[in-house]
């Protein structure tokens, strides 16, 4: 929603209390606020909670907000900062820096059968072309399946992609956000693309058929 350059005037829109601004980013942003601090904290009511809270840090500070990041970075950023004291604070300690291995993710992110004994395809993937993830999500059922199966993702993985592929974040901005470093960044990207890949493939061929 928001870029560098535009943020500035939205600041001081909010700050002057314009309640159409607020709205609008409220609706953009809330609903994979949530989903990011589910990646920190179980429980959905403790996930809404602390993207209540994060909002009202936000209004709260907005007249400290510099714009050396933009506008969405630094609210992801309050969020995560809020959703790991939560998390510690609930006895949840797993940080997002020792899971670039996925500790108990054994789980291949393509079916084994569909490679030879020589280990090239024997049933490879059809180009996705123009089934973006963003067409997925501007259509009724798919963006409901796309929702769907991205809860399906791992916590670290499911973080990584919803920043970096739903909400535009650059990589620096996605490790900002999360505390973890480039190469666990890269890794946690690699394997939760694979996975929804996998994951809503099935949906494609149908989507494509038609």
């Amino acid at each position: 929603m928001t870029s560098s350059t535009g943020d500035g005037d939205l600041v001081r829109r909010l700050i002057a209390g314009d309640e159409d601004a607020f709205r609008d980013l409220l609706a953009a942003y809330h609903t994979n606020m949530v989903r990011l601090a589910r990646s920190f904290v179980r429980n959905p009511a403790t996930a809404e909670e602390v993207a209540q809270e994060t909002w009202l840090q936000v209004l709260n500070g907005l007249d400290k907000f510099e714009g050396r990041s933009t506008l969405k970075s630094w609210i992801f950023s309050i969020l995560a900062n809020r959703a790991r004291t939560r998390a510690v604070r609930d006895g949840r300690t797993l940080l997002f820096s020792d899971m670039s291995g996925e500790a108990g993710d054994t789980e291949s992110a393509v079916d084994p059968s569909r490679f030879n004994a020589a280990g090239y395809w024997h049933l490879p993937p059809r180009p996705w072309d123009d089934l973006t993830p963003e067409r997925l999500a501007a259509s009724g059922q798919l963006g409901e399946r796309l929702a769907g199966a991205m809860d399906q993702l791992p916590d670290a993985q499911r973080a990584v992609v919803m920043l970096r592929d739903v909400e535009g974040c650059s990589s620096e901005e996605a490790c900002n956000i999360l505390g973890v470093t480039e190469t666990n960044q890269r890794v946690l990207l690699h394997r939760g693309r694979s996975r929804l890949r996998r994951l809503l493939e099935p949906l494609m061929e149908l989507e494509r058929d038609h």
